[in-house]
Order: structure tokens, then C-alpha cells, then sequence
């Protein structure tokens, strides 16, 4: 019933979630329990690239909640993205304990080439799964917060936010690039082997981390349509069209515009939580600003403030550069710039505008 009315007015949700279930059902079932001389058989690398995008889908929906509903275009998410994917690279590179190439049980193989004596501070508590879901949500959380107080306090808005979010990504970049920094340096974290006990290369552990992305996509989705449904959204919503006007009506801007872009980070750490596993590795090039950008790539390819549409952008392009890259990896880039320039010209509301448009011109 709660479900059904957060839903009421979301034809294109509805369908995106009944394709998200029907995939956490299908999918497993066609890589686990057919044989793989079938022509039905998905492959696990298969489970593995779709787990991966639906993990860029969430971040899409987190940017879109905040640029689609709120108008803060925010060119710095990719930043919040890869503290999240750090947070669990962290526990995942305590559970190898001394299976790594040099045997210490403490230290990572990075620290002990870098002979570093002991294990810094801040990784104590991420042998401890529940330690490192926390921070996954609580680090770029508190980074969002603090930016965010210092930007909105400041009536930061347009062009310049955007400017200093992309700012504070690149300096993240080139601050995790440092040996020093404790994080990897150059190379990140890598070679993975369990995640809570389970080995990650087998079968079984890549499609439970499907179905976890599966699972964090559909909660995600229902929260923010919730927020966006509230009076919360309806302010935030306002905000977009009028912020003058909404703040001379007596509502704290600063506060609505703080909380809903530390929720979208904490959305975007977990979106990197479920990325890192699935991938394998985490370095320094998710901080870098063109992924940032990229992100806004997705969301307006597929439609702005729709959630769905951002969902289905994120999908959409990432299938697209899975493809172009295998067959002419030399032109990708143009692609995604030639793109983006179509998608402003042409579908300036992206996919699923149009197709709305072109279902009330038929009817």
C-alpha cells in the first residue's frame, strides 16, 4: 500500500522496477541453475558488468535527486562515489590477512613494499564489515555536509557551485595519488580475494552482490521518490524554479538544499561500496573530473528529473562505452562528447521525455 502510493503518478518507475525484479530473478537463475553449453546461460562476467552498472545507475539517481529536483548541479559526485569504493576496498584488503604477496597478516602489500611499520590509524575498525558499511555512508557523508555548509552558507549557486565541486574531486585526485596518503597511491586497492567469508571470484558470490545491488537500487529508488513526494520535495522542487522566492517565503534554502545533497552523497558512497567488489580494484582515476561529468552524461541522456530516466541513462551510455570501447576504443570519447552535444541540442529533456512526447503526438 505505501509502496502503491509512492508509485501513483510514476508510470516509468513502476515499469523500471518490475524490469529491476524481473532481472534479480532471471538472472541468477539463467547463470546458476542452466548449464553453460545452453544458448540461455549468462555468464558470470555477464552477472558481474550488470552488477556494475546498476551501481552506476544508483549514482545516477543520487546526482538526479539533487540536479533534476533540487537544481544543484553538482560536478563533484564522483568524488563521494570513490570515498564509498575506498571505504570497502579498505575492509576488503584487511579480510587477505596474510595471503598477500608478502605474507604480513597486518599490513596490505602496498604498505610493506612501502615499508611502513605499522598500520595507520584511520584503517583500525575496517577488519569489521559493519565498520566499513558505516563509513561507506558516513565519509562522504560528512564531506558532503561540510562542503556543502560552507557552500550554501555562502549562496553558492550555478556555474560557480559546479566549478568548486569539480575542484574539490580533482584535489581528492591528486591527494590520493600520494604513497603517503596510506590509500595505494598510483595503483589503489586491488587484488581482493573475500567479502564476509565468501571467496570473491566464485559463482555464487557474484550473483549475491548483483542481487545486493539489485536490492540497494530498489530501496534507493523508493527513498527518493518518497523525498521527492513529501513537502520536503515539494520545497526542494521550488528551490529549483525560484530560490529567491522560496527564501523571501521564510524557508531556510541553505538547510533543504544541505540535507538533500548530503543524502544524495551518502547514496553515491554506496553506489561505490557495490562497484569496488564487483570490479575489483579502486585507485585514484574515479576521483579524476571527467567521470564526474560523465555521470551528468547519464542523467541527461536519460531525463532529468524523472530518477527513472537517470537509471536508464546510466545504463544506457555504460552498455554503449562496454561496446565501443571493445570494437573502436579510439573514438569513445568523441562519441560521449558527440552525445552530450546531441542530447542539448535535440532531447534537451533526454530519452524519456521524448518518448513521452511522442506517445501524446500519437495519441
Amino acid at each position: 500500500m505505501f509502496i502503491s502510493r509512492l508509485l501513483a503518478n510514476d508510470l516509468g518507475g513502476k515499469v523500471f522496477l518490475l524490469l529491476l525484479l524481473a532481472g534479480g530473478v532471471v538472472v541468477p537463475l539463467l547463470n546458476l541453475a542452466v548449464p553453460e553449453t545452453s544458448l540461455w546461460h549468462i555468464s558470470t562476467y555477464t552477472v558481474t558488468l550488470l552488477g556494475k552498472y546498476l551501481s552506476y545507475a544508483l549514482l545516477a539517481v543520487a546526482l538526479d535527486l539533487i540536479w533534476g529536483y533540487c537544481g544543484i548541479l553538482s560536478l563533484g559526485h564522483g568524488a563521494f562515489f570513490a570515498l564509498g569504493g575506498y571505504a570497502m576496498g579498505m575492509y576488503l584488503m584487511r579480510q587477505i590477512g596474510d595471503r598477500g604477496v608478502y605474507g604480513n597478516p597486518e599490513l596490505p602489500d602496498f604498505m610493506v613494499f612501502l615499508n611502513w611499520s605499522e598500520l595507520p590509524w584511520y584503517w583500525h575498525g575496517f577488519d569489521q564489515f559493519w565498520f566499513a558499511a558505516l563509513m561507506v555512508v558516513f565519509v562522504p557523508g560528512a564531506l558532503a555536509f561540510a562542503f556543502g555548509w560552507l557552500a550554501f552558507r555562502s549562496r553558492v549557486t550555478g556555474v560557480y557551485f559546479s566549478i568548486i565541486s569539480q575542484a574539490m574531486t580533482f584535489a581528492l585526485m591528486l591527494a590520493f595519488f600520494r604513497n603517503e596518503m596510506g590509500f595505494g597511491g598510483n595503483n589503489g586497492l586491488t587484488d581482493f580475494k573475500d567479502i564476509l567469508g565468501f571467496n570473491l571470484q566464485a559463482d555464487a558470490t557474484r550473483v549475491a552482490l548483483f542481487l545486493a545491488s539489485v536490492f540497494a537500487m530498489l530501496v534507493a529508488y523508493l527513498a527518493c521518490r518518497y523525498v521527492v513526494n513529501s513537502k520536503l520535495g515539494r520545497v526542494i522542487v521550488a528551490i529549483r524554479d525560484s530560490e529567491d522566492r522560496v527564501r523571501f517565503t521564510g524557508y531556510r534554502v541553505d538547510r533543504y538544499k544541505l540535507w538533500v545533497f548530503v543524502f544524495s552523497a551518502a547514496l553515491a558512497g554506496i553506489a561505490g561500496a557495490l562497484y569496488v567488489p564487483q570490479v575489483g580494484i579502486i585507485n585514484p582515476g574515479e576521483f579524476a573530473p571527467l567521470n564526474s561529468i560523465e555521470l551528468v552524461v547519464w542523467v541527461a541522456v536519460g531525463g532529468r528529473g524523472t530518477l527513472y530516466g537517470a537509471a536508464a541513462g546510466a545504463m544506457l551510455v555504460n552498455y554503449a562505452k562496454t561496446y565501443l570501447t571493445a570494437v573502436m576504443p579510439e573514438i569513445w570519447l568523441f562519441a560521449l562528447g558527440g552525445l552530450f552535444i546531441a542530447v542539448t541540442i535535440l532531447l534537451p529533456g533526454g530519452l524519456v521525455r521524448f518518448i513521452r512526447r511522442r506517445k501524446e503526438v500519437s495519441a
